[in-house]
């Protein structure tokens, strides 16, 4: 992940580019996730509670819309 600084630029908007840049593509809950091992079990758990989770956020949207 990079970004260009150009002269004269302002360096903590630079730095705030890079975290939004950063966060956007996934880099720090990625690194959060690996840092101990998880077993597949868990994996598994989580990403099914990801799912519920979704599903009922969409149903809820969809609610709201009708």
């Amino acid at each position: 992940m990079e970004i260009q600084i150009a002269e004269g630029q302002n360096l903590e908007k630079a730095l705030r580019q890079f975290r939004r840049k950063v966060q956007r593509a996934g880099i720090l809950a990625d690194m959060r996730r690996k840092r101990h091992y998880e077993k597949p079990s868990e994996a598994k758990r989580r990403k099914q509670k990801a799912a519920q989770r979704r599903l009922a956020r969409n149903a809820r949207r969809r609610k709201q819309r009708d």
